[in-house]
């Protein structure tokens, strides 16, 4: 998703879109609707600590199917519960999957990563 995380516990909207991971929806107050997401950053993405993982270019299919412009880490330990509405979410730039926020899908072949990340946040 392409989404203006907050950069603050305040909960307003960030200065600048980012890609972020869905982690859940939430549709118990349909047709309203809320989801977790997961901050998702290109910069510093050759380290990684407890709690992030990486897609990078050299993934192949797997990064194509992402949506991502670039090599990015998403860190689990911060993830946050939005409105999902056009305050919080934007169309990405060039659109690619049409005038949604939508990105791309997480290939399956990245799940070890997320499950390894996913045990790093548990383990703290």
């Amino acid at each position: 998703m392409w989404c203006r995380f907050p950069e603050d516990l305040r909960l307003t909207p960030g200065r600048k879109p980012r890609p972020a991971l869905v982690l859940t929806v939430f549709d118990d107050a349909a047709p309203e609707y809320r989801v977790r997401v997961v901050y998702g950053t290109s910069q510093k993405t050759d380290r990684l600590y407890a709690g992030e993982f990486r897609i990078a270019v050299t993934d192949g299919d797997a990064y194509r199917l992402s949506g991502l412009s670039y090599t990015t880490k998403f860190n689990l330990k911060r993830s946050v519960e939005l409105p999902y509405n056009e305050e919080w979410f934007g169309v990405p730039p060039g659109a690619p999957r049409g005038q949604v926020p939508r990105l791309g899908v997480l290939h399956p072949s990245l799940l070890p990563r997320v499950q390894a990340a996913w045990a790093g946040v548990r383990d703290r």
